[in-house]
């Protein structure tokens, strides 16, 4: 079943500050964004509408997916293995190699060390 008001057409928009508007803004307070006033097609009934802020929230951006390399160390290499560790690098078993972003091999210089998957 359609809504009533999908066949309707809008008259007037208010802001929630402009006369026309006031009444709800005084009902609905802050939330209130705007009123619409439409209708019927055939001109004989009038409808309300408002729109309402009912929620806020900060836009946290995805950042895009970061490459990954493997990086395979010589047993004699503690301080670079720990190096790596200190910045997020996960151990693949399977591989016998660090897994971590391509930015945090190059910044520790482990260019030499990466293998091909």
């Amino acid at each position: 079943m359609k809504p009533v008001w999908e066949n309707t057409r809008v008259l007037k928009k208010f802001s929630a500050s402009q006369a026309g508007a006031l009444k709800l803004a005084r009902r609905h307070g802050d939330a209130l964004v705007c009123v619409r006033y439409r209708q019927s097609e055939d001109g004989t009934i009038r409808y309300t509408t408002i729109e309402l802020l009912v929620d806020e929230a900060p836009i946290i951006k995805r950042q895009p997916e970061k490459k990954m390399v493997y990086i395979r160390l010589r047993p004699h290499q503690p301080a670079l293995r720990r190096s790596i560790e200190d910045s997020g690098g996960q151990w693949d078993p399977t591989l016998s190699a660090w897994r971590v972003s391509y930015d945090v091999a190059q910044r520790l210089g482990l260019g030499k060390y990466v293998i091909s998957r």
